[in-house]
């Protein structure tokens, strides 16, 4: 993997990491554990893939069943 290529992994994966802390009020560490224990960080990794080409929200929407797997959604109030 190249400088460049691993710089968008690593974009990618810090907004991920934010969405699931703001979409399901996970602590940081319980959002990079989700992350970098998954399935989909392997594939986002993987430059055979070029998933590291697609920008953070599409990344993170093809993979939120596995990641939010057991994860409910904070209620307002």
């Amino acid at each position: 993997m190249t400088k460049q290529q691993q710089l968008l992994v690593d974009f990618i994966t810090m907004d991920i990491i934010r969405f699931l802390i703001e979409d399901y009020g996970l602590s940081m560490m319980d959002a990079m554990d989700r992350v970098y224990y998954s399935k989909a960080f392997s594939k986002i990794t993987d430059p055979e893939t070029g998933l590291y080409l697609y920008g953070s929200a599409h990344v993170y929407e093809k993979f939120k069943g596995e990641l939010t797997k057991g994860l409910t959604a904070p209620t307002a109030g």
